[in-house]
């Protein structure tokens, strides 16, 4: 067959076509699921939301109906970013969330459900440990995982074989046995609302306003742009040394949807659009009981503040730290604003604010002192990973000021809410929580453990004593916490029958665990000392493999 001179031309454009859209494949690959998702859905114009109305008149005077419940939750909002106890990044007061435990009660042992945001906001959803049905890793794609390997260049490990056994991200979730802290209060009469960010599934069965909220406004995955990146208003920090800052750039949309309705842009800055819309939501319910879920994405990546923020803090000269301290700012505003409409409402005294973070400041955001005095990061299990704020107010029950050593955790949100609600655990399960009020009433003194597992990587902690124990490398550490909070003399090696005793009770509890529902994609070293960013680990430093 003879091939004219225009089908020569035709065939080396097709050819050149190939060749660049091959070289662009190999260079951005990673842009992958951003592009599908805006092909499949893609981001629509700002739209009103409307949140429902409730009764016009209470039923009931406030003070005798059941409480409303709010719990706001920071996304890798470091121990140190807070000003409350003497903390405060770079100076930067936080006065309206310091606010609730000045009003209310300090758990000064809070611990947060895992040391990554998805599984601890399992264990908030249904107060037992993410581990107990599965949820044991943090649903990304494999291009994530990919992302990690490929360019961090300190020895994360790929595994390709096992992208056959994990699902396509929006169905990794909770079993749908397992009872959301949303679908107990809805059966109680409560209206069930949540903001912000989700990560527990994006299907029809997995999608809050399936999993028990009356309503629903928010995004799916595990981050969002808080802004356009060239947005006039935006100030950007780019974290160029991070492969996960590196795929957040790449995929993330500025969008929201309500209620499984069409992705579209909020209206204005990320943690101010989900401020004034929880005021709304505050407006619309204030003569019904409401359980309000707050979710913010700050300060989790990628760093992005108003600029008026910003411009605000000028005595900050590091442009990270001034970024990053820009973000607590709009979310402490964001805190002050729906404390406020809770007071104009009249419903401040009979109303349970609980104000937590999903885990510890991370490593990769290259900021060394966020975690302070607390040693390590998200991702480990050291104190810096796990340790984190947990206030709670609700001022007709707990006085002000009150401070409470005990251990106190998100596996507790559920069971605190349920009492307050006025509803029974089901007893065919077992649930890791306590009802939080037990402490502030001084009503028993509850010697639980806590459990946490991610991986090969595990950790108890029980009577005032941690062990953990990992494979990669194969070490164990133990700290007497009551006497070394900040985890500094392991005493792995000459206490060896607290070890032992340690290591027995971790066994059990690992045994009561499920497997994972995914496997793990990929395994990066995590410094415990030293944050992302700064010189490569050297042989003095400690470090664990975290699997995800």
């Amino acid at each position: 067959m003879k091939i004219g001179k225009r089908g020569l031309v035709v065939i080396a454009g097709l050819v050149v076509v190939v060749a660049v859209g091959t070289i662009l494949f190999s260079r951005y690959w990673y842009y992958l699921p951003g592009i599908l998702q805006e092909l499949r859905d893609p981001v629509q114009p700002n739209r009103e939301v409307t949140w429902e109305q409730g009764p016009e008149e209470p039923a009931v005077p406030v003070a005798e109906r059941a409480p409303n419940i709010v719990v706001i939750l920071a996304d890798d909002l470091g121990f140190n970013d807070l000003s409350f106890g003497g903390g405060g990044i770079a100076g930067v007061p936080t006065p309206n969330i310091d606010s609730i435990a000045k009003n209310g009660v300090t758990f000064v042992n809070g611990y947060s459900g895992n040391a990554t945001c998805a599984p601890s906001r399992a264990a908030i959803m249904t107060g037992r440990y993410a581990t107990r049905f599965g949820f044991e890793f943090t649903p990304a794609p494999p291009q994530f995982a990919e992302t990690i390997a490929t360019f961090a260049d300190n020895g994360a490990v790929y595994f390709e074989e096992r992208e056959k056994d994990a699902p396509p991200v929006d169905e990794m979730s909770v079993p749908l046995d397992e009872i959301y802290i949303s679908k107990m209060l809805k059966e109680q009469g409560y209206q069930t609302l949540m903001l912000g960010k989700w990560h527990l599934g994006g299907t029809d069965t997995t999608r809050p306003e399936t999993r028990g909220f009356d309503e629903a406004l928010g995004f799916m995955p595990g981050a969002s742009l808080f802004l356009p990146k060239n947005d006039p208003n935006v100030v950007n920090s780019v974290q160029d040394f991070d492969p996960i800052d590196k795929f957040l750039w790449a995929n993330l949309p500025f969008a929201v949807q309500f209620n499984g309705g069409d992705r579209f842009e909020p209206s204005e800055y990320m943690t101010d659009y989900l401020t004034n819309e929880a005021v709304e939501a505050i407006q619309a319910n204030r003569n019904r009981p409401f359980f309000m879920y707050l979710s913010y994405n700050a300060v989790h990546t990628p760093l992005q503040a108003l600029k008026s923020d910003y411009d605000a803090l000028s005595h900050i000269e590091d442009h990270t730290l001034r970024t990053y301290a820009a973000m607590i700012v709009a979310l402490d505003r964001g805190v002050g604003k729906v404390l406020d409409e809770l007071k104009a409402q009249g419903l401040d005294e009979n109303t349970i604010v609980i104000f937590t973070s999903d885990n510890g400041g991370a490593n990769y955001v290259g900021l060394p002192d966020i975690n302070e005095p607390y040693r390590g990061w998200k991702a480990t299990f050291f104190e810096g990973g796990i340790h984190v704020p947990f206030f709670m107010q609700w001022p007709s029950r707990i006085e002000a000021g009150t401070r409470s050593e005990r251990i106190a955790a998100h596996v507790d949100i559920f069971a605190t809410a349920a009492a307050a609600a006025g509803a029974a655990l089901p007893q065919d399960r077992v649930y890791d929580g306590i009802d939080l009020m037990r402490y502030v009433d001084g009503a028993g003194v509850v010697d639980r453990p806590l459990f946490f597992r991610s991986g090969h990587y595990r950790t108890l902690i029980k009577g005032g004593w941690k062990l953990q124990v990992a494979e990669r490398p194969e070490k164990a550490w133990l700290f007497h916490l009551a006497q070394d909070p900040t985890e500094q003399k392991n005493l792995a090696e000459k206490n060896p029958e607290k070890l032992g005793e340690m290591m027995a009770v971790l066994e059990e509890i690992d045994g009561e665990q499920a497997p994972p529902i995914w496997p793990s994609l990929v395994e990066a070293p995590m410094m415990i000392d030293r944050p992302l960013g700064g010189a490569p680990r050297g042989p003095e430093d400690e470090y664990v493999y975290w699997a995800n």
